[in-house]
């Protein structure tokens, strides 16, 4: 059999592919950081709402109308009350830009359209026929705010007078993302109950889909337990941060099970977006020690971004995706 083999250069080295040997073999997409991270954002001067014990955590980054990069983190342990959570904002222009810009305060939680005083988290921003929409967490529920330029966002009222858009099955729905495949769009999102017993799922990673970002399918849990169940420092961060990375025939799920010194961050390839293992390592792919990341690609290349291990700041790094043999 004739073989055509395509040279790829990296920072990292040459590899060579067969293109026969990929479609005779089995293959999965292994995500590998590149070089020395830079550091975006440091903590935050939140004035009065300003904290000692304060921590940017989950976060969103996106590309605005205008070019400028947009990072809105969830800042945790404020003073501002309630859950003590709000977004804080900072703007780039380029993505390799070191120390962005801070914005200031960009949302706080309003709970006259029904989520919970200080209970903002993990805001997330898609792009969908010019307009920008921002799904994030309320507490209980994921939310809707939507902007025409990607800087100002307005929340998005539904006909009960909440930005819910959905809810459940588990509690303190959270962390959403959301990616667009064939003709739908993929919102992946974390939950967990507070009386698992020790043998049942505590925490899992769901998904609904949705062809205009309103209406929502009913729940499907992809993601949830095995061998990293019990890794994590409380019964409910071991599926956090979801981040679904499709490539080729590929997707690669980012799971995320610990912040802080000993962050950690779980990765699972699979050939279906709903299906990356229930109790079971079977799809597992790699570990990094790194938490909350967001992937953002431009052109060809890949950027990741993490919280820093000092939870003070937000970090950024190159990212490839080395094709590997599923037998490794």
């Amino acid at each position: 059999m004739m073989k055509i083999f395509f040279l790829l250069i990296s920072i990292g080295g040459i590899f060579l592919i067969s293109c026969s040997d990929k479609k005779e073999k089995d293959y999965k997409y292994k995500p590998v950081i590149v070089g020395d991270w830079w550091e975006i954002t440091g903590n935050p001067d939140l004035g009065e709402y300003t904290s000692e014990n304060q921590e940017p955590v989950d976060f969103g980054v996106w590309q605005a109308e205008d070019g400028t990069w947009q990072l809105w983190s969830c800042i945790r342990k404020t003073n501002c009350g309630g859950r003590t959570r709000l977004f804080y904002g900072w703007e780039g222009k380029s993505l390799t830009d070191t120390m962005w810009t801070p914005l200031g305060i960009v949302m706080e939680a309003d709970t006259t359209v029904g989520v919970q005083k200080g209970g903002l988290q993990a805001p997330h921003v898609i792009q969908k026929d010019g307009m920008y929409y921002m799904l994030y967490g309320g507490w209980a529920q994921i939310c809707l705010a939507k902007s025409s330029d990607g800087k100002t966002f307005e929340r998005v009222i539904n006909d009960s007078g909440t930005t819910e858009i959905f809810s459940g099955p588990f509690i303190n729905t959270r962390d959403a993302m959301t990616v667009k495949i064939s003709d739908k769009y993929y919102c992946y999102y974390t939950g967990h109950l507070l009386d698992a017993k020790p043998d049942e799922i505590s925490a899992a990673i769901f998904c609904r889909t949705s062809a205009d970002l309103i209406s929502w399918s009913e729940p499907t849990m992809v993601s949830a337990g095995g061998s990293v169940k019990d890794m994590d420092s409380w019964g409910g961060g071991d599926a956090e941060c979801p981040f679904v990375v499709p490539i080729d025939d590929k997707f690669v799920l980012f799971r995320n099970v610990e912040y802080g010194r000993n962050n950690l961050n779980v990765q699972y390839c699979s050939e279906n977006p709903l299906e990356f293992g229930i109790d079971t390592d079977s799809l597992m792919l790699s570990r990094l020690p790194i938490a909350a990341p967001e992937i953002v690609k431009l052109g060809d290349d890949y950027f990741i971004f993490a919280l820093k291990e000092t939870l003070d700041g937000i970090r950024a790094a190159r990212l490839e995706f080395e094709m590997i043999s599923s037998e490794q």
